[in-house]
Order: C-alpha cells, then structure tokens, then sequence
C-alpha cells in the first residue's frame, strides 16, 4: 500500500515538473514557431590581415587564419525576424561570443569572436550587407526575408576596404 501511494505522488510530481516545465528545448527561442523560409548568413573579419599594422596585439589570437568566424550556412528564419535576430542565434548556436549595445529599439553590433570595434584602427568595426547591398540601419530594423544572403563583415576603413565584396 505504501508503495503505491509513492508510486502515485512520484508520477503526480513528475508530471507537474513536465507541466510546468516544458519538454522542449529550453535553449531554442524558436521552439513552437513556424519556419518563414530560409536565409544564408556568414561572419567574416579578413580585411584585418590586410590592415595588420593596425590590429590590437591582444585579439590577434581571436582572428582565424582565414578570417571566418562563421562559415557560410542556409538557415530558417521566422515570422518577424531580423537580422540581429539571425545573427544571435546562429552566433550562440556555435558558442561565438557577440556583444552588443541597446538604443531603444536599435542594435548596434559592437563585437563578435572578441573582435569589437576599434580593434584595428580608429574606423573599423562590423558591418553587414544583405544581398549585395549595405543597408545603412540598424540590424534590429532589418526584417529577413526569404532567400536573403546575409554577410557580417569586419571594416578597418569604414567600408571602403569591403568595397567590391
């Protein structure tokens, strides 16, 4: 009799854990949402090997040989996404470090891989293009769509040394 009486309590508190829980991933802000379609992004910073005279010595083991940080990849992206968005989850997907800075709704994107701005001279920073293009907002204002191709570039010149790409 006792036993059954613990057997019961057992399975009551296990399923108010799953209740109140969950059983999902708790990890995937995405779980439960409905893939919008599908985006290409990609991380690179090799404009600092061409700009190495300017680089802080202190991150230049941060920077791959290559320049990538995250090798281009097809993703789902979702129903009011952007691109912060994206690059967030696919960043933590890793575990590539990004830090970023808040002004009300916008996002500025101030490092990724321990590579901020200012790490390579007065004018470099992260940049991003989607589709060829350089958008000039915000990335938190930047609704993905599908087929997009989104590119998260390292500047040491403001732009100019990306030109082309």
């Amino acid at each position: 009799m006792k036993n059954k009486i613990t057997v019961k309590l057992l399975v009551l508190i296990i399923s108010i854990c799953i209740l109140l829980c969950g059983c999902g991933n708790s990890k995937d802000d995405t779980t439960g949402k409905k893939s919008a379609g599908k985006c290409t992004i990609s991380v690179d910073c090799s404009t600092i090997w061409d700009n190495e005279d300017m680089l802080d010595k202190s991150i230049k083991d941060y920077v791959p040989k290559d320049g990538v940080i995250l090798k281009e990849r097809t993703v789902s992206y979702y129903d009011g996404e952007t691109v912060y968005d994206v690059l967030k989850r696919e960043l933590k997907k890793d575990n590539i470090l990004m830090e970023a800075s808040f002004t009300g709704d916008s996002v500025y994107v101030e490092g990724i891989n321990n590579i901020y701005e200012f790490s390579c001279g007065e004018q470099s920073g992260w940049m991003y293009e989607v589709n060829g293009v350089y958008p000039g907002k915000s990335c938190s204002k930047y609704d993905v769509e599908d087929g997009d191709i989104i590119k998260w570039n390292y500047t040491c010149k403001l732009g100019k040394d990306l030109e082309g790409e």
